[in-house]
C-alpha cells in the first residue's frame, strides 16, 4: 500500500502533538515535516519527551513554517493553526498541489458572511470555501475520497451533530427548538498561558462560556440546516470543567412524532451500525468520557421523557481525537484509500 509523506504546521498545540502521536505510528503515513515557529531547530524528542523512545523523535526537527518547502517534502499537509492564519498557508500549499486536511475554522462554512459574523474579520480566501469538504466521515466519506481541501469538524459540532443528524434526516425530530449543553476539558481552549485557563482558575470549578453565540454555533446551524433541509437555529451552551480531555454533550429534542426506543435504535444503527468509530449504547448504558479519552470513539445514548414528552441524546468523545486530530486522520485514511482505522486504534 503506496504511503504519503505528510507534514505537520503548527506541531506544538495540542492538536498538533496529537497528530504527531497519531502520524508517527501510522502503518502508512511518512512524517516528513513539523512546525513551529517557538520550537524552530528543536527536535521531537526534546519538545516531546513523550515521543523520545521512536526512532524518529531525535532526527525530525521542528522547522519555522515555510509553504514553499513543505509542498515540496509533503504530499498531505495538517493545519494545526488558529483561525485566520490557517487560510494564510492554504492557500499557496494548494496552488503547490498538495492536499490541505484543516483543523482550524477557516473552512468549515460556505459562507464568507457568516464567517465574518461568528469570527469578526473578513474571511482571508472566500474563493476557497465552495472547494472544501467538510471532513465529518461519517457523512461525507464520499466527497472527502476526492477532496484536495478537507476542513475537519470542531470538537463541539462533532458532539452535537452525530446524534442530531440522522434523527432529522429520518424525520424523528422537529428542526425546531433544538438544546445543547456541552462540557469540555481545558484542554479545548488549546495550549496558551491566559488566566482563565490556570490550574488555580480551573480546578474545582465548573462555568459556562461563550454565551449566548458561540462561534461552533456557525457551522453546527449550517450541518443542521443541511440535513433538515430548512434553516436550523438552535440554543447551546458550552461549559469548561476540571479535566483535561473529553466533552460530554446533552441534547434536549422535540419528537416530529410518536417515538419508540425501537424506532430510535433503529434509526442509528441504519446510519451507524457498520461505523467504526461511533459507539451506540443500548439499555441502561450512558456515555462516559473516560470510557473514550484517547479514542477517536463518540459515544451516543438516548432516552424518551414520557414526563416532559422529549428525547434526551447524549454524546462522549475525545476533543482532541475524534474532535480534532483523530478524526482528521481518518479523513486522510479515506483520502488515500487505506484502512479507515489505520493508526486509530
Amino acid at each position: 500500500m503506496k504511503s504519503k509523506r505528510i507534514a505537520i504546521v503548527g506541531a506544538s498545540g495540542y492538536s498538533g502533538e496529537e497528530l504527531v502521536k497519531l502520524l508517527l505510528n501510522h502503518p502508512h503515513a511518512e512524517l516528513v515535516a513539523v512546525t513551529s515557529r517557538q520550537n524552530a531547530g528543536q527536535t521531537l524528542a526534546q519538545v516531546f519527551p513523550k515521543f523520545a523512545s521512536h526512532p524518529k523523535s531525535k532526527a525530525l526537527r521542528f522547522v519555522e513554517p515555510n509553504a514553499e518547502l513543505l509542498a515540496q517534502q509533503a504530499d498531505v499537509v495538517f493545519l494545526a493553526l488558529p483561525h485566520g492564519v490557517a487560510a494564510e498557508y492554504a492557500v499557496p500549499l494548494l496552488k503547490a498541489g498538495c492536499t490541505v486536511i484543516d483543523l482550524s475554522a477557516d473552512f468549515r462554512l460556505k459562507s464568507a458572511n457568516v464567517y465574518k459574523e461568528f469570527y469578526a474579520h473578513d474571511h482571508p480566501a472566500p474563493e476557497l470555501l465552495q472547494k472544501s469538504v467538510y471532513g465529518l466521515p461519517e457523512f461525507y466519506r464520499d466527497q472527502i475520497k476526492t477532496s484536495q481541501l478537507i476542513a475537519s469538524p470542531g470538537c463541539y459540532p462533532t458532539s452535537i451533530l452525530l446524534p442530531t443528524i440522522p434523527l432529522l434526516k429520518a424525520g424523528l425530530i422537529k428542526p425546531t427548538g433544538i438544546i445543547a449543553d456541552s462540557m469540555s476539558g481545558v484542554s479545548g481552549a488549546g495550549r496558551k498561558a491566559e488566566i482563565d485557563y490556570l490550574f488555580c482558575e480551573c480546578n474545582e470549578s465548573v462555568r459556562p462560556y461563550g454565551v449566548p453565540k458561540h462561534r461552533h454555533l456557525s457551522e453546527i446551524e449550517e450541518q443542521l440546516s443541511l440535513a433538515a433541509g430548512t434553516p436550523v437555529v438552535i440554543q447551546f451552551t458550552p461549559h469548561l470543567i476540571p479535566v483535561n480531555r473529553g466533552i460530554l454533550t446533552t441534547l434536549y429534542l422535540e419528537p416530529a412524532q410518536k417515538l419508540t426506543e425501537e424506532t430510535i435504535a433503529a434509526t442509528y444503527k441504519k446510519f451507524y451500525g457498520d461505523e467504526p468509530f461511533v459507539r451506540l449504547l443500548e439499555g441502561k448504558a450512558l456515555p462516559d468520557t473516560k470510557n473514550v479519552v484517547g479514542t477517536n470513539v463518540c459515544e451516543i445514548a438516548w432516552r424518551l421523557d414520557a414526563r416532559t414528552g422529549r428525547l434526551i441524546v447524549m454524546s462522549a468523545e475525545d476533543n482532541i481525537t475524534k474532535g480534532a486530530s483523530g478524526q482528521a486522520v481518518q479523513s486522510l485514511n479515506i483520502l488515500c484509500g487505506w484502512p479507515e482505522t489505520a493508526g486509530l486504534i
